[in-house]
């Protein structure tokens, strides 16, 4: 059970908790309001084809063992390895996800009786079809593969024709081999690797976990096994003067050859929220910069014979996803 507390702030930030437990919860992205209004798309939808204005960012579990430096979200209040109290079924998440979503977009409702004197500049087709999200970010706080029922998740989302993209720390490869066991992979996996050795991993994720740098690497050495049944994704958060020197690019290599993930997307940290108070301003790379290590880092892989590429950016996100055939990209039906 969540704090009344904890709540409470997570409210301000304008999350919506769901579920009589108290476990999981829905917040509305800045792209799906975007997406809404006519304004853009967020890069997930450059990427991959999913449509930000039908896009539910939400998680199982607030909870998560890391406590990342780069983190925006006030982790220090959700430390843990398990969820405290009773957990709540798959279909009640999925539903409580949808109704909260739905309430937290009334605001852009334009009614007829009001739309000459309304501000708002939402397009109405979109905010009708986005009552019923048919993407499931599975990311928004905590570390979703702690909640236990997550392959029931995965599967009722999958029920109900919708995307679902799974965003872990890789501390628990049993879950994933439970995923692939019960046929419950999501859509695509992501897995986060933010230091590519053990020594700056404890001081990037600061991870109650005693062997978190040991399981990570087991998660890695198991993604090439689900490539051909899920779209797994090497996922790098790059903060200057911690985890992108020059250096590193060499041991980060030796990482991706040993996961062969299908694609992998380095992002710029973003000085905002609760990484406010644990990273300086400074410690933002620009898009160029981003851009320059994933071309230091297609080098060094190809000198590994792994010849991955920029398939794409989105230089206002200072992201950019590389892989080795661009085709690849966009999720196809049979993927759903």
């Amino acid at each position: 059970m969540l704090p009344e507390k904890v709540q409470k702030s997570l409210e301000k930030q304008h999350y919506r908790i769901v579920g009589k437990n108290k476990h999981s919860a829905v917040q509305i992205c800045q792209w799906t309001k975007k997406a809404i209004r006519g304004e853009d798309c967020c890069y997930k939808e450059k990427f991959y084809g999913i449509k930000s204005h039908r896009c539910c960012q939400m998680t199982p579990s607030l909870w998560c063992p890391n406590q990342c430096l780069h983190c925006w979200r006030a982790i220090e209040f959700t430390t843990g390895e398990k969820i405290p109290g009773q957990i709540d079924s798959a279909k009640e998440i999925v539903d409580g996800c949808i109704e909260a979503q739905r309430n937290l977009l009334r605001g852009f409702k334009i009614l007829p009786e009001t739309r000459y004197k309304t501000r708002s500049k939402a397009n109405m087709k979109k905010w009708e079809e986005a009552q019923e999200p048919m993407q499931f970010a599975i990311s928004l706080s905590g570390e979703p593969t702690i909640y236990p029922n997550l392959g029931e998740l995965i599967k009722e989302l999958r029920k109900r024709k919708k995307t679902s993209f799974l965003v872990t720390n890789g501390l628990y490869p049993e879950v994933l081999k439970k995923l692939e066991k019960k046929k419950q992979l999501p859509t695509q996996v992501y897995v986060s690797v933010n230091a590519p050795n053990e020594r700056l991993y404890d001081k990037f994720h600061r991870s109650t976990k005693k062997d978190a740098w040991k399981k990570l690497n087991e998660t890695l050495e198991f993604l090439p096994r689900i490539r051909k049944k899920t779209r797994t994704v090497f996922r790098i958060n790059l903060v200057k003067d911690l985890n992108m020197s020059n250096e590193l690019i060499p041991e980060y290599a030796q990482l991706i050859k040993k996961s062969r993930p299908q694609f992998i997307e380095i992002k710029g940290f973003m000085h905002v929220g609760f990484a406010k108070e644990r990273l300086r301003y400074e410690q933002m790379p620009w898009h160029r910069e981003v851009k320059d290590f994933a071309k230091k880092l297609s080098v060094e892989l190809k000198r590994l014979k792994e010849n991955y590429k920029i398939l794409d950016e989105f230089e206002y996100s200072r992201v950019l996803v590389m892989g080795k055939d661009k085709k690849e990209l966009k999720i196809k039906e049979n993927e759903i």
